[in-house]
C-alpha cells in the first residue's frame, strides 16, 4: 500500500504570523492565496526583498512590536498602543522613553526574574530527586 502525502496549506494569517510580519503590508497575492509550509520554508530561508523590507521597516504586528520595545502585548494595550507600528515609531517611542513604557519594561523584568527562579527551583527540586 502507498501513502500519497497530501500538501499541508495554511491560511495567509497564519503563515505571516510565522513569518514575523503584519499581514495587511503583505503583497495582495500572498493575502488572497494559500501557503505550503513549502513555499513557507522558502520565504523564510530566501526571503523576497517584499519580506525583507516588512521585517527591516514594519509595520510590525503587536507581538514584534511588544519584543522590540521589551513589554508584553498586553503591556502594549494598557500603554494604548493597538495598531502596528512601524521601526521608525517604535524607534521614536523608545527615545521619548514615556512614563507607560518605562513601568511596562519593569513589569516585565520582573516576570522575567520570577520565571527564573521558578525554573531555578523545579531544577533544585528534579536534582534531589535523581
Amino acid at each position: 500500500m502507498t501513502s500519497h502525502q497530501t500538501t499541508q496549506t495554511m491560511k495567509p494569517a497564519t503563515a505571516a504570523k510565522k513569518l514575523g510580519v503584519y499581514l495587511e503590508s503583505t503583497p495582495t497575492e500572498f493575502q488572497d492565496g494559500v501557503v505550503s509550509r513549502a513555499e513557507l520554508t522558502a520565504l523564510q530561508a530566501d526571503p523576497p526583498e517584499w519580506l525583507t523590507e516588512l521585517r527591516r521597516n514594519g509595520p510590525h504586528p503587536r507581538p514584534v512590536v511588544a519584543a522590540k520595545l521589551g513589554v508584553s502585548i498586553a503591556g502594549l494595550a494598557r500603554g494604548g498602543v493597538t495598531e502596528a507600528l512601524t521601526t521608525e515609531e517604535i524607534e521614536a517611542l523608545k527615545a521619548e522613553d514615556p512614563e507607560w513604557l518605562r513601568r511596562e519594561r519593569a513589569t516585565q523584568a520582573e516576570v522575567r526574574k520570577e520565571a527564573t527562579r521558578i525554573k531555578e527551583k523545579n531544577a533544585e527540586r528534579a536534582a534531589k530527586r535523581s
